[in-house]
């Protein structure tokens, strides 16, 4: 089930290139059922339901949206503008001597004001904007991952730990097995106080490994609550994990190319650079047009001591153009420039320490896969050795070969094989997955999740690019989340998935 597919050099690229969806769609399309059920019970449908349903991926998207405004605000800056002001003045106390008297006046200015040049300042912010946008949607994608790969995780810890639940349950019903046994043969004088003792103490012992494996089982289904938002049914296996990369350079070279951290990393230090230039145009000088309409309305209520006609209303207009050439500004256009070449620097530092937190991810998660692969394979030689072991011990114990500790010993060596398979069978899946979050195959896109559309950060952009209106808006903001507060109190007393 978790054996790693050998695929020869750039084998995965081309697949990325030919068939990017097939591999991971197949595999999880298969382990999904027929319909959509109102509690998730295969890997598949818990994928889907945290998709539609988790808070930390929904915030993300609500981020992403308002990143996208960025480019409708810088690209206002180059657009024209227009304003009324209207003003009304109730002159309530005037001199004498005055040869005209206008108790009231109404003053209104049409003004529109028309940008021809900035030195480049909107054209750059724009373009920063544009690059942050869709570092932004890179980063949406590495959100998607990690959610997944935390879904990933607590469906395996469930199934892990119902596992082991279930091998402490069976040990303690057979230690107290041995133990009625034990205290049998001793009223008999077959055995003695000490092999009593030690029965006991191994009951003990077992009793308190079965609470500490239960806690262990609440608190993985508490996470599951936490990342999917409805608690674990009876789950299904997961399905086998995809062809990964043959080698861990092969890894590493897609990671390189493919990983949304560092495709982030990237258009963030592309905006730094425009942040630069966007910081050099404010020495340079700039040009608008411009355009009043004035009108002055008396109501006809002036009054002149003179025979004159004052007419009721007045209206003036004018239109120009006005130059701005920046001689000396206090110094703080070269400190702008000084900050923009430490942010570039600070971003361009920042995508090496990205590409290097990668590839430190990529080979970690493959030597753990590969060394997990290793442990399933000698824990199932240990069990099968255990089980023919403990069989031999307890039909020599039954002829007087064989003491009760030696039994005990068996017994516990059994469990512990067990257990140490299915902590691998875990940390084999887990880490398979994140190998594929870590080269760019672990997102929706490349999952077929059951009954979900796709969410587009892209169709937001679109509106926001072509919108031009001060009156437009979005939905009226809302949760989309489900909450988990009547979720009841996990409890290990019903363990969840094939034992």
């Amino acid at each position: 089930m978790f054996e790693m597919q050998t695929l020869g050099p750039g084998a995965v690229r081309q697949r990325r290139a030919a068939a990017h969806k097939l591999a991971i769609t197949a595999l999880l399309a298969a382990s999904a059922l027929a319909g959509t059920t109102a509690r998730a019970d295969t890997l598949n449908q818990a994928l889907a339901k945290a998709y539609e349903t988790n808070p930390t991926l929904n915030a993300a998207r609500a981020n992403q949206m308002a990143t996208d405004e960025n480019y409708a605000i810088q690209r206002a800056a180059g657009l024209p503008t227009a304003q009324i002001n209207s003003t009304f003045n109730e002159n309530v106390l005037i001199p004498g001597g005055q040869f005209v008297v206008i108790p009231r006046t109404l003053q209104t200015q049409v003004q529109v004001q028309v940008p021809i040049y900035q030195g480049g300042l909107v054209k750059f912010n724009m373009k920063a904007a544009d690059a942050r946008i869709a570092a932004g949607a890179e980063t949406l994608r590495a959100t998607e991952a990690s959610v997944f790969s935390q879904v990933v995780a607590a469906y395996n810890d469930v199934l892990r730990d119902s596992q082991i639940v279930e091998f402490n349950r069976a040990n303690v019903k057979t230690l107290e097995t041995n133990l009625r046994g034990t205290q049998d043969r001793f009223e008999v004088g077959d055995l003695t106080r000490t092999d009593v003792a030690q029965s006991e103490a191994r009951l003990a012992q077992a009793q308190a490994d079965l609470r500490n494996a239960e806690a262990n089982l609440i608190a993985s289904k508490e996470r599951y609550i936490q990342q999917v938002g409805e608690p674990p049914a009876d789950l299904s296996p997961p399905p086998p994990l995809p062809g990964l990369p043959a080698s861990v350079d092969e890894a590493v070279e897609i990671a390189i190319k493919e990983n949304p951290d560092i495709a982030a990393a990237t258009k963030n230090s592309e905006a730094a650079g425009l942040d630069l230039k966007a910081a050099r145009a404010s020495r340079l000088p700039t040009l608008s047009a411009f355009g009043n309409l004035n009108r002055n309305d008396n109501f006809g209520g002036a009054r002149a001591n003179i025979p004159i006609n004052i007419p009721s209303t007045q209206e003036s207009g004018v239109i120009g153009g006005q130059m701005t050439l920046p001689l000396y500004q206090g110094g703080r256009p070269a400190a702008q420039i000084r900050q923009a070449q430490a942010r570039k620097t600070a971003a361009m530092e920042n995508q090496i320490a990205t590409e290097r937190q990668v590839i430190q991810q990529v080979r970690a998660a493959f030597a753990s896969y590969k060394a997990s692969l290793d442990v399933i394979r000698s824990a199932e030689a240990a069990i099968a050795a255990n089980s023919l072991s403990l069989e031999g011990v307890r039909a020599e114990n039954g002829v007087g070969n064989r003491t009760i500790i030696e039994v005990l010993n068996a017994e516990q060596e059994l469990i512990n094989a067990k257990v140490i398979l299915a902590t691998a069978r875990r940390n084999a899946y887990v880490a398979g997955f994140t190998l594929l979050a870590a080269i760019g195959s672990a997102e929706a896109r490349d999952l077929n999740l059951e009954g979900v559309k796709l969410y587009d950060s892209k169709d937001n952009y679109r509106r926001v690019k072509g919108d031009f209106l001060d009156w437009s808006g979005r939905d009226t903001p809302m949760i989309r989340s489900t909450r988990t507060v009547t979720t009841p109190a996990q409890s290990a007393s019903e363990v969840v998935g094939p034992q």
